[in-house]
């Protein structure tokens, strides 16, 4: 793990790099291409429309340089975001960071309990259907799986909040800080992941325990609870990880509109919003953050692999 620790690093970090280039150039460039003038949209956002005319919407040009050549513009927010200065929201003229902090906070918060009661849910169902491959519960799981991939998370969603929400009343709708309001859209989350997990696991796990090292291990008298810890479990971690990590990366997508649909205050709902108001060194920095919590989520799962497996490791340094 120490040995591959710095590659492990030093790799993704070049990554983080380029993608942040990448994506704050796509980002300048696309929000410029959008129907309307963006000027105006900008003074919309601040004034309401009712109150904007041609008037303010060139004063808003001169003061935000939108007259300025496009590469000039982009090279300075490239530059001043290198030195972590991402500016001012055009809307609210609150400094981006500290929103950026804010509503990360917000999406981390939400993808945590999410993914927490998807693992939950999704391995240990896993684990039970592999105990009889073919089984009741074997079934059950492949029903379940079938279910949840075919129901897209926005329609989730409004069934959860008509249902829970508007039917019953026991949570609320739409909402963000309390404990009750993160529960619907974290549930709306997790119940697609969680169906893909079971599946793996259970496969996972039935592969395991059809291994030379399992049976070998049944052989000297190891079983129940020893079995599953020591030989089965770690060795199933290692096809699991990589799947979970590479699920959780469409979720942090799919956060965009569940956090548009119940009004939680993450990256997806600021980045609606940013697009809907031109409001560019905001969604450049959204789209950043998103970006680099990408880069972040595949080194987490690189750095788990390279603890869980250390066999591609021991060939680098035998090689």
């Amino acid at each position: 793990m120490t040995r591959a620790l710095p590659s492990i690093l030093v790799r993704r970090a070049a990554q983080a790099i380029s993608v942040a280039l990448v994506v704050s150039t796509l980002c300048f460039v696309m929000i410029r291409q959008l129907p309307g003038d963006l000027a105006y949209r900008i003074a919309a956002g601040r004034y309401g429309y009712d109150l904007v005319d041609t008037q303010s919407a060139d004063a808003v040009r001169a003061e935000l340089g939108l007259d300025r050549p496009m590469l000039a513009q982009l090279v300075d927010w490239l530059a001043n975001a290198a030195r972590l200065d991402l500016g001012a929201s055009l809307v609210t003229s609150r400094p981006v960071l500290d929103a950026v902090r804010y509503y990360l906070a917000g999406t981390l918060q939400l993808t945590v309990v999410a993914v927490g009661l998807a693992i939950v849910l999704g391995a240990t169902a896993g684990v039970l259907a592999a105990r009889r491959p073919g089984g009741v519960i074997d079934r059950l799981v492949d029903v379940w799986v079938a279910a949840v991939r075919a129901l897209p998370p926005f329609l989730l969603g409004l069934l959860l909040i008509t249902v829970l929400s508007v039917q019953l009343g026991l949570l609320p709708a739409v909402g963000h800080g309390s404990a009750s309001s993160i529960v619907l859209p974290a549930t709306t989350l997790a119940v697609g992941l969680s169906g893909l997990i079971a599946r793996v696991t259970r496969d996972a796990v039935v592969e395991v325990r059809a291994s030379e090292h399992v049976l070998f291990a049944r052989t000297k008298g190891i079983g129940g609870r020893a079995l599953l810890v020591r030989h089965v479990a770690r060795n199933a971690c290692v096809l699991v990880v990589p799947y979970i990590g590479a699920q959780v990366l469409i979720l942090v997508e799919g956060v965009v509109v569940v956090e548009s649909l119940f009004g939680w205050q993450g990256l997806g709902h600021a980045l609606v919003h940013a697009v809907f108001w031109r409001d560019v060194p905001m969604l450049q920095a959204t789209a950043l953050a998103l970006a680099l919590l990408v880069v972040t989520i595949n080194t987490a799962v690189d750095l788990l692999m390279a603890w869980l497996d250390p066999r591609p490791r021991k060939e680098a340094i035998a090689a």
